[in-house]
């Protein structure tokens, strides 16, 4: 866990909910002020093909969105920040009139298979991507460039490795694939062995 994700959520309405369920609240002396991506932060980052996004409403609601593309799509550019390109969607552009009110967000990073996951903190900036063609060209495959319409640029605050009790293991169409391809295989072959008997 980044020592500074600590610090920001342990609010005194959170520690004193430890207290009362645990006897005592967590603290984060010393905390540095922004946690910095590791080796394993970045690996894991680069391998998701989604992740889940907060923003807060001007009226104080929380609003959570899914993001999705190849792996590697959510880039990590610096140990401290993040980049993405954003695709034409359903025009409601809620996450992008949130970040114009109030920058922070939050994301949500889940790898199913391996029951793990990975939240982030930050200040997100939102830029149209009309005006900024060669950042598109750098953030998208080339077969979706024509529907990115914006880019964020996310400056990590902090982050926190969940514990894996409670993630049920999911897998995609392709891992499944990937998974059943020797049976598959050997299927095929036990069957051109019966038919060459037969």
């Amino acid at each position: 866990m980044g020592q500074n994700f600590l610090k920001l959520m342990t609010t005194p309405a959170v520690g004193r909910a430890q207290a009362q369920y645990y006897g005592r609240a967590q603290t984060a002396a010393g905390a540095p002020e922004r946690d910095r991506l590791g080796e394993d932060e970045t690996d894991f980052i680069s391998r998701r093909d989604s992740f889940y996004m907060a923003t807060v409403t001007e009226t104080g609601w929380p609003y959570i969105q899914h993001r999705g593309g190849k792996p590697g799509f959510l880039r990590v550019l610096s140990p401290t920040r993040l980049a993405f390109a954003d695709y034409k969607g359903n025009r409601q552009l809620v996450s992008t009139g949130n970040l114009a009110a109030t920058e922070r967000v939050a994301l949500f990073l889940m790898d199913y298979p391996q029951r793990a996951r990975l939240k982030i903190l930050g200040h997100a900036r939102v830029e149209d991507a009309r005006q900024h063609p060669e950042l598109v060209a750098q953030f998208a495959e080339a077969e979706v460039r024509r529907n990115v319409e914006r880019l964020f640029f996310i400056e990590v605050v902090s982050f926190d490795w969940n514990c894996p009790q409670y993630i049920t293991p999911r897998y995609t169409a392709a891992e499944i694939e990937e998974a059943v391809a020797p049976l598959k295989k050997r299927v095929a072959e036990l069957e051109a062995q019966l038919k060459a008997r037969s």
